[in-house]
C-alpha cells in the first residue's frame, strides 16, 4: 500500500528506516547540491547511521572517485566511506571487464572517477581511438572537450563497444538543473548513429554492482528521480523513497506512471525517521493526515490542511488508482495542485 515518509501518528508506528536494513541512497538531489549539502540531510543521515541500518550511497554521477565523493560526505557531515560509494562509473566499467578480454584498451570520455574504475577492473584508459580501444565509455566531467568527444566518436566508428556510465539528460546542482551524461553522450551517438549501454539507474548494472557490493537483503532506493531511481527499483522488485529535494516536482508525481509511482514520499531524507503510516482508503476518498482527496466531475478534489507532503501523498493516492496503468491528465489536477501549493 502507498505510504508515506511524514505521518501524523503521534510516534506509534515504527520510523520507515525500521523496515530496511540498507539505504540505496542516490546522491545528487539527495544528499548534496553540488558541494552543498541538501539541508537537514547530514543530520538526517547520521541518526539513520546510528540505528543500524547500511547506508550505501550510489550514484549515476561518473564524474569523481568514490574516495574523493566519501571525503566530499564526510567534509558535509555525512557518515560515509569510500567502501560505501557505489557509482555508475563503477558499474560500467564491470560490465565492459565482462565483454573484453583483461588488459583491453578502454578511451575513456569522462573524469578520474571513470579512469579509476577501468583501471580497476583490469582494463586500460586510453584517450585517443589510435589505440584501437575495445570499448569506449563515457561521464559526466566538468572539463569535457570537443577533442575527447571527438575521439570518442572516431572509435566507435571503428568498432569500439560504446558505453554510457548513465543516461540523465539533467542533473541538478545548486544554480539549478544543467545538462547531464544523457545529454552529452547524444554528441557521439548523433555522430555515429550508435546508441550507447546505458550502465547507470534505472538499467540493471548499477544495481546489480549495488547488490554485490552491499549484500542487502531488505534495501530500499531512496531517490529524486522518477525515470532513474524510482524505475530502478521497479524493476528490481524493491521499495522506493522519493525525495522531494531535486529535481521531481508534484506534477510529476501525480501524472506518473505505474513504474515510476514510488512506495514512499517525503520532502527529504529527514522522512526516513518519521513513521511510514499508509493512505488510507475510505469509499471514494483517500485519506492521510488531515487531508481528503476524492475525484469529482472528472477532476482530484483535494481539502485539508497541515503538512502538504500529506496533501501530496493523499492526492497521488487517488490519482494513481484513478489511472490504474495508465497515467492521469494534467488537466484533472489543476485543483488538487493549486491546494497543495508546494
Amino acid at each position: 500500500m502507498f505510504g508515506g515518509g511524514i505521518g501524523n501518528s503521534g510516534g506509534m508506528e515504527p520510523p520507515l528506516i525500521d523496515r530496511y536494513d540498507t539505504l540505496l541512497l542516490d546522491l545528487d538531489g539527495v544528499v548534496y547540491l553540488g558541494r552543498e549539502a541538501v539541508k537537514g540531510a547530514p543530520e538526517a543521515l547520521t541518526r539513520a547511521h546510528g540505528t543500524g541500518v547500511r547506508l550505501a550511497y550510489v550514484t549515476n554521477n561518473a564524474s569523481r572517485t568514490p574516495a574523493a565523493i566519501a571525503d566530499h560526505l564526510v567534509a558535509l557531515g555525512v557518515p560515509a566511506t569510500a567502501e560505501d560509494v557505489v557509482t555508475s562509473a563503477q558499474a560500467a566499467a564491470r560490465l565492459i571487464a565482462e565483454r573484453v578480454p583483461a588488459g583491453s584498451a578502454v578511451l575513456v570520455v569522462g573524469g578520474m572517477g571513470l579512469r579509476h574504475a577501468v583501471r580497476a577492473q583490469g582494463l586500460r584508459p586510453v584517450t585517443a581511438a589510435a589505440e584501437a580501444p575495445a570499448a569506449v565509455v563515457q561521464g559526466i566531467s566538468p572539463d569535457l572537450s570537443y577533442g575527447l568527444l571527438t575521439e570518442g566518436a572516431l572509435a566507435v566508428r571503428q568498432g569500439a563497444w560504446f558505453v554510457a556510465a548513465n543516461g540523465d539528460t539533467t542533473m541538478p546542482t545548486s544554480r539549478g538543473v544543467v545538462p547531464g551524461n544523457g545529454a552529452m553522450s547524444r554528441v557521439i551517438a548523433t555522430a555515429t548513429g550508435v546508441e550507447p549501454v546505458v550502465a547507470g539507474k534505472p538499467e540493471p548494472p548499477l544495481h546489480r554492482e549495488s547488490m554485490l557490493r552491499t549484500g542487502a537483503e531488505r534495501p530500499l532506493i531512496v531517490g529524486d528521480r522518477l525515470d532513474t531511481d524510482v524505475e530502478a527499483a521497479t524493476r528490481a522488485g524493491v521499495d522506493s523513497l522519493l525525495v522531494l529535494s531535486g529535481v521531481t516536482r508534484a506534477l510529476h508525481l501525480l501524472t506518473a506512471a505505474p513504474e515510476h509511482r514510488p512506495t514512499h514520499i517525503a520532502e527529504d531524507v529527514s522522512g526516513l525517521l518519521e513513521p511510514a503510516a499508509p493512505v488510507a482508503r475510505e469509499g471514494d476518498r483517500w485519506r492521510r493526515g488531515a487531508w481528503v482527496a476524492r475525484w469529482e466531475s472528472g477532476s482530484l478534489r483535494l481539502s485539508g490542511d497541515g503538512d502538504p507532503i500529506d496533501g501530496l501523498r493523499a492526492a497521488c493516492a487517488a490519482a494513481w488508482a484513478h489511472a490504474g496503468e495508465g497515467r492521469a491528465d494534467e488537466d484533472d489536477l489543476k485543483q488538487a495542485l493549486e491546494s497543495l501549493d508546494l
